[in-house]
């Protein structure tokens, strides 16, 4: 299997500057790669999306349980047992033997370094780090796309695709690709001018959910066309609405006759403007959620959550 067994320790080689310079957009650009870092990353790219997974580098591990198996800390992590390919004998942590080994058992080379480098890669790899081709990635994403309502759903629960106009901030958009996974939902969408999602610090946000779901970007016309091409009904989350498309109270929503099993898009606004009353005269609803407590508002990753996942357990529970 391709695992490079000369461990990489030089500090200033080609290889690990242009892993370094990925956590910059304009090498992004250039190179058509991006980096994803941290174990729970890397393995959920390895073990969802492996195809668009380049190359992992991986801290060696000299102590006296590397190389070895823990099947406690195995199923930690979400494995039943060690990947096809043995890790038996690299020295790697417990904790990244089995994400080697399921990248080996893909086919996805594999380096070898030393825990300086991977550092030098990435000070947030927490001892390794991989590389992703940013146009596998797109499409993967497009392959598995909603393309009728339901699909992307389970149980015949309503589809439910969340997007996201203007969002500006890493952190912020990585949040709410994670709450929208938890959710259950069968898309992302970033709406006009969003921040780049192969952005490092979206992809530690989103802790993995980036390769569970579709991220697709779009123009706001492609995103009502969009919708209106699957039967998603557009609601926009906004606290006022406009004259003429007030909003309605989300548990007031959810109670209402087929609130619960619509198929629909829910539309949230840049972190600091919000909607433009354009966009939320276009939208078919809009949704406020209620404060109760003598907070001014809820910041966007809460709204987010707040919303999506009410939406989801009230279509597979019943009234909330």
């Amino acid at each position: 299997m391709p695992m490079q067994r000369t461990i990489i320790d030089n500090l200033k080689s080609e290889r690990v500057r242009r892993v370094a310079d990925l956590s910059n957009r304009r090498s992004r650009a250039r190179t058509g790669q991006y980096v994803i870092e941290g174990p729970q990353s890397v393995r959920e790219a390895v073990r969802c999306v492996p195809q668009v997974v380049r190359d992992v580098y991986v801290a060696v591990d000299d102590s006296d349980g590397a190389g070895h198996t823990d099947m406690a800390l195995l199923a930690r992590h979400g494995y039943a047992r060690m990947p096809d390919e043995s890790c038996e004998g690299i020295p790697v942590s417990a904790l990244l033997a089995p994400i080697v080994a399921e990248a080996l058992s893909h086919g996805v080379y594999v380096h070898l370094c030393s825990a300086g480098v991977v550092e030098r890669m990435s000070r947030d790899a927490q001892g390794i780090v991989a590389v992703g081709d940013m146009q596998a990635t797109r499409d993967a994403m497009t392959g598995t796309a909603p393309e009728t309502p339901g699909v992307g759903g389970s149980g015949g629960h309503p589809s439910l695709v969340a997007a996201f106009w203007q969002v500006r901030d890493p952190g912020n958009a990585g949040t709410v690709i994670r709450a929208a996974d938890a959710a259950g939902c069968a898309a992302v969408v970033f709406v006009d001018e969003c921040v780049d999602m192969f952005n490092p610090k979206v992809i530690r946000a989103t802790a993995g959910s980036l390769f569970h779901l579709p991220v697709l970007t779009m123009t706001t016309g492609e995103f009502f066309t969009w919708c209106s091409e699957r039967g998603l009904a557009v609601t926009a989350a906004d606290v006022y609405g406009t004259p003429g498309n007030r909003p309605v109270p989300l548990p007031e929503l959810l109670g209402g006759d087929g609130g619960r099993d619509t198929d629909r898009a829910v539309l949230f606004g840049n972190e600091a403007r919000g909607l433009p009353d354009d966009v939320l005269e276009r939208s078919d609803t809009v949704v406020s959620i209620p404060i109760y407590g003598r907070a001014e508002s809820l910041n966007l990753g809460t709204s987010a959550a707040v919303m999506l996942m009410s939406m989801a357990m009230s279509s597979r529970f019943g009234r909330m």
